[in-house]
């Protein structure tokens, strides 16, 4: 494949297929597309799952539904035994990397992650991903690892990211239950009609395994990194690949966005709300402007200046925008509706007369 730098990221099926600790069942072949890849000068850093199910059975739970801190207590031995599974494949030093969606979001963190993989990359270690789900807590975590994989793509600046699961790719229809489902071999845009053929939509209440796999997609290819959906159960795949063949599900890389707004649209999480009339709607999609105080109808949730917020079209209850705003919800339920020219008088200090500027806003 024509790729100098890859993410692989490899799912908890092809880890622990039996969901009882690890297993070499897959993951054999995949070590040896790894040495192969580096052999060909390429370097890979691997986002690995698996560590919940590699200490399932090291912990004792008595019962299929376990608990947020039995989970954590799996994940923190199961790791332990999953780096070590992953590093008997290799005559390289092997690396471990655990993170938080904190970690991406702060930018000196998300620097700090950038430098430490280019390093080891230099000096030959394989740098192992997972999140860290011991310590991390809903608001902490990216809760997936293919999301994770996309954002490690891009803190790494790879060109390629392969997400290897039990599935071929993306198909017209679901292949289970339909005869006739055809296999994508490429994706040039993912729209929601994209999301509607792997089941699923693009809404936030919406799950499934699919989802989160083109959610990463459509995260790396903004970043100009071209992703591929393939089965990482079936040797022949990594054969293909060696051989520059696609086996699966290619996503065209497409960088439309700038490194900053990238972050901005998928790194940062939203701490607030803010709800638009139809003028200040209109003058962020179609006119490129910066938010002002006036065309704000309501703000939702707490936040502080310099979190990040998503703005919303009060006709439509869409999210159309998201920024990071210069006024706290405090504030901007007092000068919402006000002209910029007030702010100092009403609130005794001036952050600007943007709450969010266009320079600190991605269009959604």
């Amino acid at each position: 494949m024509n790729f100098n730098r890859a993410v692989i990221k490899v799912g908890s099926a092809l880890i622990a297929p039996d969901k009882e600790g690890c297993s070499d069942k897959y993951i054999a072949a995949i070590s040896h597309f790894i040495r192969q890849c580096q052999k060909q000068g390429k370097e890979i850093i691997l986002v690995s799952s698996g560590s919940v199910a590699a200490g399932r059975n090291l912990i004792h739970h008595g019962s299929p539904e376990l608990s947020g801190a039995t989970r954590k207590a799996m994940a923190s031995v199961g790791q332990m035994q999953m780096m070590a599974n992953w590093q008997r494949f290799f005559n390289i030093p092997c690396s471990q990397i655990l993170i938080t969606q904190e970690d991406f979001t702060n930018r000196e963190r998300f620097i700090s992650i950038k430098h430490t993989i280019k390093i080891q990359l230099a000096n030959g270690i394989l740098p192992i991903v997972n999140e860290n789900d011991t310590v991390a807590d809903k608001q902490a975590t990216v809760g997936d690892n293919d999301n994770l994989a996309a954002l490690v793509a891009q803190v790494c600046e790879a060109d390629a990211l392969f997400i290897l699961s039990d599935i071929e790719g993306v198909f017209t229809k679901d292949p289970k239950v339909n005869a006739d489902a055809v296999l994508i071999p490429e994706i040039a845009e993912i729209t929601d009609e994209i999301y509607a053929m792997a089941g699923v939509t693009r809404s936030h209440l919406a799950t499934g395994g699919m989802k989160t796999k083109i959610q990463a997609a459509e995260k790396a290819v903004e970043h100009g990194i071209n992703t591929y959906i393939v089965n990482g159960t079936r040797a022949e795949v990594f054969e293909s690949l060696l051989a520059g063949v696609n086996p699966g599900t290619r996503f065209i890389a497409n960088k439309n966005l700038s490194s900053r707004k990238h972050w901005l649209k998928h790194s940062l999480k939203s701490q607030g709300k803010i709800i638009l009339d139809a003028g200040a709607v209109n003058a962020i999609v179609n006119k490129g402007a910066s938010l002002l105080p006036k065309g704000i109808k309501s703000v939702k949730s707490a936040f502080k200046p310099g979190d990040s917020v998503e703005l919303i079209d009060e006709r439509t209850n869409k999210v159309i925008a998201k920024g990071i705003s210069l006024y706290s919800q405090h504030d901007l339920q007092r000068i919402m509706g006000k002209h910029s020219d007030s702010i100092d008088s009403i609130l005794g200090h001036d952050q600007g007369d943007a709450v969010v500027h266009r320079d600190d806003m991605v269009i959604l």
